[in-house]
């Protein structure tokens, strides 16, 4: 994903639901969910979960990876965010998954 096509799992359910001309009410009774709590989702402030990406891989018929990575990659960012040396701490740990698994192996 290039940089100038990042955006946080919220913004891509957004992305999807309006390039889908679906309104927030219908998405979020698809994903068995409140529509404030959608609402929410899509504007950052709340998370997503598993059983949200398996619903919405099935309503918008695509794969469950690239939401999983999007999901994963908003919680690791919020995690260090305002940490002063969270991106350097993340890059060690890109380094230290490989190592891990090695060990694994």
């Amino acid at each position: 994903m290039s940089k100038q096509n990042i955006q946080t799992f919220g913004e891509t359910i957004r992305k999807l639901r309006e390039g889908n001309d679906m309104p927030l009410r219908k998405l979020a009774a698809l994903l068995d969910i409140d529509q404030s709590t959608l609402s929410k989702i899509e504007r950052n402030g709340r998370r997503g979960n598993e059983d949200i990406i398996n619903k919405l891989s099935k309503i918008f018929k695509i794969e469950k990876k690239e939401l999983q990575i999007c999901l994963l990659s908003d919680k690791l960012a919020y995690e260090v965010l305002d940490e002063e040396y969270g991106s350097e701490a993340l890059h060690l740990a890109e380094d230290k998954i490989e190592y891990l698994k090695k060990l694994k192996d």
